[in-house]
């Protein structure tokens, strides 16, 4: 009796009911519009990385992934203002191998007015005091911090973080590490990268011969330029100029390509380099660093090695040059390496 009842009652109010289908289309498009935004705040993490990858051109991996919910929480978060300081680490290694000492470390500075992007290369042999371990080459920074047998990149990235910022007096803002496998897919994913050498560098690893002048790398002749130092008159010094001329070379081919505007490329680059590349942000934000970067890439970056000077005892290894480094290190800290290129143009790596 009482389902009759209900019965009838549906049926006298079934006119009053509104049509499904614009209510299950309002749904969809609600559902498509969240879908959508979580999509772009996810392609502004990737932008950032190959950001970060352009601006090095050398291997990088970073320890902390974004976090979607802040970044759903604040989609549009406030631009930091002053200069930026993203430290670089590249790793020689993959996930099914450990990782070695750190080829290639580079500090991005980015300065408040946005100029330009200025590239310092720390050399690996560079002599350091490491927590924990007494005075060593910076490269070995990575290692002890990461540890063994299954080296954890997350740790070596913030040793040599602290590392570099105790030898620097600067404050990291941002970083990340790239292995020298995901490179050499990004490197291929772009269509190749174009760099451009002063003189002619022979591998020490596949008898392959880079000729002096401009030429297009793919991924596997993008790791053995990387990787040389041997028979090169200033060593492990002209492989930093050389992964600083490949750093340019990588940037200038992902804006020729649009990459940062592509979400399809962008999305499949990601995919293609995989869990090679994660990045640390610190307190500033991925979409708000990529913004930051994004503006110091009107004009050609600056490129210049950390001036050291040579000891050959205990082993090779350098130690920061007593009369030009004062006044590097005070002009980074002050944001005034405009100014100090400016006045040592020797100093300043050609990039092309």
């Amino acid at each position: 009796m009482i389902e009759d009842d209900l019965r009838a009652a549906f049926a006298r109010h079934e006119t009053l009911t509104p049509p499904t289908g614009p209510v299950r289309a309002a749904i969809e498009r609600s559902v498509v519009r969240r879908r959508r935004r979580r999509f772009r705040l996810r392609l502004g993490g990737t932008a950032l990385a190959l950001v970060v990858a352009a601006l090095v051109g050398v291997p990088a991996f970073t320890p902390d992934r974004p976090a979607p919910v802040e970044l759903l929480i604040d989609p549009a978060p406030s631009k930091p203002t002053g200069a930026l300081n993203v430290l670089l680490v590249g790793a020689d290694g993959s996930a099914d191998r450990p990782y070695r000492l750190a080829d290639s470390v580079l500090l991005v500075h980015i300065p408040a007015d946005r100029s330009r992007l200025y590239l310092v290369s720390l050399p690996r042999d560079l002599e350091v005091s490491i927590p924990g371990h007494g005075r060593d080459k910076l490269n070995a920074s990575l290692s002890f911090g990461a540890g063994t047998p299954r080296p954890d990149l997350a740790r070596g990235y913030a040793l040599t973080r602290r590392v570099v910022s105790d030898t620097t007096g600067v404050r990291i803002d941002a970083g990340a590490v790239l292995t020298y496998p995901a490179l050499r897919k990004l490197a291929d994913a772009v269509g190749g990268v174009p760099v451009c050498l002063p003189a002619e560098v022979r591998s020490a690893h596949t008898r392959r011969v880079f000729p002096a002048g401009c030429q297009q790398l793919d991924g596997a002749a993008s790791v053995d330029l990387l990787r040389q130092r041997y028979g090169m008159p200033d060593g492990s010094l002209d492989r930093d100029r050389n992964a600083q001329r490949y750093a340019a070379g990588l940037l200038r081919r992902v804006d020729e390509r649009g990459v940062l505007t592509n979400p399809v490329l962008l999305s499949t680059l990601l995919r293609e380099v995989g869990t090679g590349l994660v990045t640390e942000t610190g307190e500033t934000s991925l979409p708000a660093l990529l913004s930051v970067a994004a503006q110091g890439t009107g004009a050609a970056p600056v490129a210049v090695v950390l001036p050291v000077r040579y000891v050959e005892k205990p082993s090779y290894r350098f130690r920061l040059d007593p009369t030009l480094s004062p006044g590097f290190l005070a002009a980074l800290r002050a944001d005034r390496l405009g100014e100090w290129t400016a006045a040592h143009p020797d100093r300043v790596t050609g990039l092309g």
